[in-house]
């Protein structure tokens, strides 16, 4: 016979197939109480990871429309900032109709990118109704993964204000900002959302090697948008070539400079790393070193032997690879000029010491990485009083040896 549970995770699969993003609350109002959870609420995170949106139509037990809640400082953002499931007392959130109930509240999660969360009033919780609502928000988490590359809902609910054209290419070519694997993971942040110019990222799995991107292409312009984004497809195209680091930086050197005709330009970092042994291999095209961090300080910069020049100006010159051999936990940090070089309104810069102290901290709090990173730029967007002056944007690698992850749910 089967249990509540396995009903409503059933008829949710079953119901999944032919289902479009605004299918979710209906299915999901439907096939939750079979397994004793009512008012089930959907919300997913703006791309600044600032709010949760509940996703249309929905109202709480009192019939009222859902309003955004604050990553920071609501029970249902220590979900979404945790990773873990989290609980509140019904009469703590002013719902005195429904009586005494527990909502609970746990992250939707695709890998480790974090979607959103989901909530849900239990008469009573116990380790199989908590193993239930984890199942649920698994489910459901591939539901709203599934549907929302299609969805114009989805992509007009998490934006807060109009996108720049500049943006809206290059994140239409950014992969996640967040995976993991048993051998490392992956945390990247880019700001301003809505706005960015010239930053771009990529990353790609090839059996045991990681090859990893950062881009900073001149300017703030459609012009800058266009050139990161032609960094990138070059970069990628060469890459699935099977073309290595210097291949690649030559590739991508050239189609910007006969596009632009060596008027525009991107410096960048180039990388790969043997996930099966540690050693990490990069070319550097005039950008900032990468930094590594290692039991809770700076380990090393990543300084080249040669300077490189920017790609996009065609000079001919033999890039050189640099090597360097990391040790299980070792976090490896690149960034762009916008990171470092915010100013406060009084003209203080943000600085390499402030950023380094910051990874640092969190690291030592056993912070995890999108988290850290989430932090980092909230910080920095505070800093420069919510005005930045430049892109900016950082990814963080963790190689794990083959320690699997820690995803708590």
């Amino acid at each position: 016979m089967r249990s509540d549970g396995e009903l409503m995770l059933g008829g949710l699969l079953r119901a999944s197939h032919t289902a479009a993003f605004e299918d979710i609350v209906p299915l999901l109002n439907e096939h939750a109480p079979t397994a004793g959870f009512s008012n089930p609420v959907v919300y997913v995170s703006d791309l600044q990871q600032r709010f949760l949106v509940p996703l249309p139509g929905q109202v709480d037990p009192l019939g009222r429309p859902l309003t955004p809640l604050k990553v920071d400082t609501s029970v249902a953002g220590r979900a979404f900032r945790d990773v873990t499931l989290t609980r509140s007392r019904a009469s703590d959130e002013e719902l005195p109709a429904v009586g005494d109930l527990t909502r609970l509240w746990s992250p939707l999660l695709d890998g480790t990118e974090r979607v959103g969360v989901v909530g849900g009033l239990t008469e009573h919780t116990d380790e199989v109704v908590e193993w239930r609502f984890k199942r649920l928000s698994t489910l459901l988490s591939l539901l709203v993964v599934s549907k929302r590359q299609t969805s114009d809902t989805y992509a007009r609910l998490v934006r807060a204000e109009p996108m720049m054209l500049s943006a809206e290419v290059l994140h239409n070519l950014l992969p996640n900002g967040s995976f993991a694997n048993r051998d490392v993971v992956i945390a990247a942040a880019l700001e301003p959302a809505y706005r960015v110019g010239g930053d771009a990222f990529d990353y790609g799995i090839a059996g045991d090697k990681l090859h990893l991107s950062v881009f900073d292409a001149m300017g703030h312009d459609l012009a800058a948008g266009l050139t990161a984004s032609i960094a990138v497809g070059s970069c990628r195209a060469n890459r699935l070539e099977g073309a290595d680091l210097v291949k690649i930086s030559d590739a991508i050197d050239e189609a910007i400079g006969e596009h632009f005709k060596v008027s525009r330009f991107a410096t960048g970092i180039l990388s790969e790393l043997d996930m099966s042994t540690g050693e990490l291999q990069w070319v550097n095209r005039g950008h900032h070193p990468p930094l590594v961090v290692r039991n809770g300080k700076l380990a090393a910069t990543l300084d080249s032997a040669e300077t490189m020049p920017p790609m996009g100006f065609r000079l001919g010159l033999p890039a050189a690879v640099e090597r360097y051999q990391l040790q299980a936990g070792d976090r490896v940090l690149f960034y762009t000029d916008g990171i470092v070089e915010a100013r406060s309104p009084e003209g203080e810069p943000f600085g390499m010491e402030r950023f380094i102290d910051f990874i640092v901290r969190q690291k030592a709090d056993d912070m995890a990485a999108a988290e850290t990173l989430r932090r980092l730029i909230k910080s920095i967007m505070e800093y420069q009083r919510g005005q930045l002056q430049d892109d900016a944007t950082v990814i963080t690698v963790e190689w794990r040896s083959g320690r699997r992850a820690g995803v708590t749910l």
